[in-house]
């Protein structure tokens, strides 16, 4: 099984952090966010990455290398500097990505999800783990009841950025800047989506409090999972 690191936003709202380093390479606990997801799908025998990056990404590929040190295989898909959006990133990636279901993961969320626990083959289009609503967040993204992911209205819980595509969640996708959550909304209208929510340690590295409530999280009780 492969994974794609998404890796490719600007991290505006993290400015002017952002202006020099791209966001998956900012710092808590002494590691960079994107080489917790490193460790932890090499842990879960995941051998092969993907790293889509747009801003800076020269600084990613210079950092990561070819993914040895972490007992992995990284191929990078740039995008230039405009970036394609999380669909249109994962749709360029996907000659790189092959034609079994692949694992994706948002570059910008801390968590000790246990990869390992994802289907290899799920039955749906996607496998989607969701997380409780957090504070900046609220009103939650999608509906789950017994194991299917919905649009409905309650309860509702926060996609987490962890999910797992088949191929062909993306046919009749033109090549381009699109975001992946239609797709996942349409694929859900039709009940082509499966998913789980995880009560583990889970955050949205989205500002500069947030990372500085993770470096202190880190620091004051351990668990940076690095």
């Amino acid at each position: 099984m492969r994974a794609m690191i998404l890796a490719a936003g600007r991290g505006e709202r993290m400015r002017p952090l952002t202006d020099t380093v791209p966001k998956p390479l900012l710092e808590a606990g002494g590691h960079s966010l994107i080489e917790y997801h490193l460790r932890a799908l090499a842990r879960a025998g995941i051998g092969d990455v993907v790293i889509n990056h747009a801003h800076l990404g020269a600084r990613i590929e210079d950092r990561l290398g070819d993914g040895a040190r972490y007992g992995l295989r990284i191929v990078y898909s740039p995008e230039g500097e405009g970036g394609l959006e999380t669909g249109g990133g994962i749709l360029r990636a996907l000659p790189l990505l092959g034609a079994e279901p692949f694992v994706v993961v948002n570059g910008d969320i801390w968590t000790d999800y246990p990869f390992e626990r994802l289907p290899r083959a799920p039955r749906a289009l996607a496998h989607l783990v969701l997380v409780s609503n957090p504070a900046h967040h609220p009103a939650g993204d999608f509906t789950l009841a017994e194991g299917r992911i919905g649009n409905g209205v309650a309860p509702r819980h926060t996609f987490g950025g962890i999910g797992v595509y088949r191929p062909e969640l993306f046919a009749g996708c033109a090549p381009g800047a699109f975001p992946l959550a239609p797709l996942l909304r349409a694929a859900a209208d039709r009940g082509a989506v499966d998913g789980e929510l995880y009560e583990g340690a889970w955050m949205d590295i989205g500002t500069p409090e947030r990372l500085a409530e993770l470096e202190r999280r880190i620091t004051e009780r351990g668990d940076g999972f690095g």
